[in-house]
């Protein structure tokens, strides 16, 4: 696979995962999810370790985030031939409320050649600082 065509890949997958997510189903992301899977999450202290806990996150959250719409501005996909790292902000619209965050997330290419999420980090952009 050329690297434009991961790059592809990698941004659909996340596209198709956020469009439910706004609409309050986490079901794609968690179905990107490797089983060894690490997340840090501006709400949370520590990183969540593993598929089973970020599934019990995610399902406190079921049907409760609900945006208007988002946009995933300047996406990059870095790659080799089983990781890619996306990085990209995204804006979420809610009313007048908009959300400004970071992500990077890094994909690997499982031996049934499905790109899964290995690591995801969110941070919010220009937080608040005491």
């Amino acid at each position: 696979m050329d690297k434009h065509t991961v790059s592809e890949t990698i941004i659909a997958l996340e596209t198709q995962a956020l469009e439910a997510w706004h609409n309050g189903n986490p079901s794609p992301y968690l179905e990107l999810y490797s089983k060894d899977f690490t997340y840090f999450d501006p709400a949370h202290e520590r990183r969540i370790d593993g598929w089973d806990k970020i599934k019990e996150f995610y399902e406190s959250m079921r049907g409760k985030v609900k945006m208007d719409r988002f946009e995933i501005i300047n996406p990059i996909v870095q790659s080799t031939d089983k990781m890619a790292v996306l990085t990209y902000n995204l804006h979420s619209y809610s009313g007048e409320t908009l959300w400004k965050e970071n992500c990077t997330e890094v994909y690997r290419l499982e031996e049934n050649n499905e790109w899964k999420i290995i690591h995801s980090h969110w941070s919010l952009t220009k937080p608040s600082v005491d």
